[in-house]
């Protein structure tokens, strides 16, 4: 049972989120409609406002909240033995990172900037704008981390230095990344995932394009994915914890348990979707222009974690050879009609290939 099911045990971490962060905790099934619009409130630890945000899909493996920081002003100086990875969702500002503090290193983001925390490295983020908020979205993988410590002093007090993923560099936030195979991007900032350059990736869907980013030497990774006005990517499932952030487009998503009802879920930019563990889901672009999301997940190529053994090696590979993908020719006829239905509503013409019938050629 995930710790964020109903009836679910209380762990050190459930405690901990509810006993000593002094701010609301939003639970849903699947999806967040909009980031940008979620409440939030005073929180005393950050010195910002916020909201801890619960998924299904999260499966106890990650957690994720939403921060504003006040106009011209500044979160609290922290650190932690749990990797953070932040997404800008509105506004513009400054994040000092340092292990000593003769080495502080400062970098810019604005909105659609992508980022990691390096691993209990000292950090402080700053409000660049003196009339309007800031808002950003990070995933954690605190949950782990307090379960299997269950120590909070050490958890968020602890000196000990990680040298060998972050020491002072004064590039590490630079941007410029390198490339390490096909669709693997090496990098620790990302200045707009909105226009990152993808590489085609027609495994997904026809048409489709992707990239994937290792952050800061974590075992947490994202991957941005793109396809075309008229389209949509197949069908496929995975291991929990991945936050799908849409960024550009609109349309909706379906989710369903093998041999279950579909559930249909609408997005647009700011919208958050977690599917739940080994569920398949499927996304439809609906809109004028390219739909485009962020994925904030497991799945690291240089540190993988065995529980999401899948997205690495069968995220492309039919559920008919022992894969997670469901292939075109074998999806239930009712997803391309939904599609159709669709798209005819928001005046886009199906740009979908036709399917080969199953047993015909």
């Amino acid at each position: 049972m995930s710790e964020n099911s109903p009836g679910a045990e209380e762990t050190t971490y459930s405690r901990w989120l509810a006993n000593h962060q002094g701010i609301p905790i939003l639970k849903a099934s699947a999806s967040i409609p909009n980031l940008n619009e979620v409440a939030v409130s005073p929180w005393e630890r950050t010195g910002g406002k916020g909201v801890y945000i619960e998924l299904e899909g999260m499966e106890a493996t990650n957690d994720s909240y939403v921060c504003e920081i006040p106009p011209g002003a500044s979160l609290n100086p922290e650190r932690h033995l749990y990797e953070e990875v932040i997404y800008v969702l509105s506004g513009r500002g400054a994040t000092t990172v340092w292990n000593d503090e003769r080495y502080k290193r400062t970098f810019e983001w604005h909105v659609g900037s992508l980022f990691a925390i390096p691993l209990n490295a000292w950090h402080q983020l700053f409000n660049g704008q003196g009339g309007e908020p800031a808002r950003f979205y990070a995933v954690t993988c605190a949950p782990l981390v307090f379960n299997f410590f269950h120590n909070e002093d050490y958890i968020l007090n602890d000196p000990f230095v990680f040298s060998d993923r972050f020491n002072g560099q004064e590039d590490f936030f630079s941007g410029e990344g390198k490339a390490l195979a096909k669709r693997l991007w090496d990098t620790n900032f990302v200045d707009d995932v909105r226009d990152f350059p993808l590489q085609m990736w027609n495994e997904r869907g026809s048409g489709s394009s992707n990239i994937c980013f290792e952050l800061a030497d974590g075992t947490m990774a994202a991957h941005i994915s793109e396809f075309p006005v008229g389209m949509y990517k197949k069908a496929h499932r995975h291991g929990p914890g991945a936050h799908v952030i849409i960024v550009k487009g609109h349309g909706y998503s379906l989710l369903w348990k093998e041999g279950e009802e579909k559930k249909k879920i609408d997005w647009a930019p700011g919208s958050v979707l977690v599917p739940p563990n080994m569920v398949f889901h499927q996304h439809f672009n609906t809109s004028g222009d390219p739909a485009r999301y962020l994925a904030i997940r497991w799945g690291s190529k240089k540190y993988p974690v065995p529980w999401d053994k899948s997205v690495l090696d069968q995220v492309a590979l039919s559920v008919k050879e022992g894969g997670n993908q469901i292939e075109s020719e074998d999806e239930d006829p009712l997803v391309r009609k939904l599609f159709e239905e669709e798209t005819a509503k928001h005046g886009v013409v199906c740009k979908m290939p036709p399917v080969t019938p199953k047993g015909k050629t």
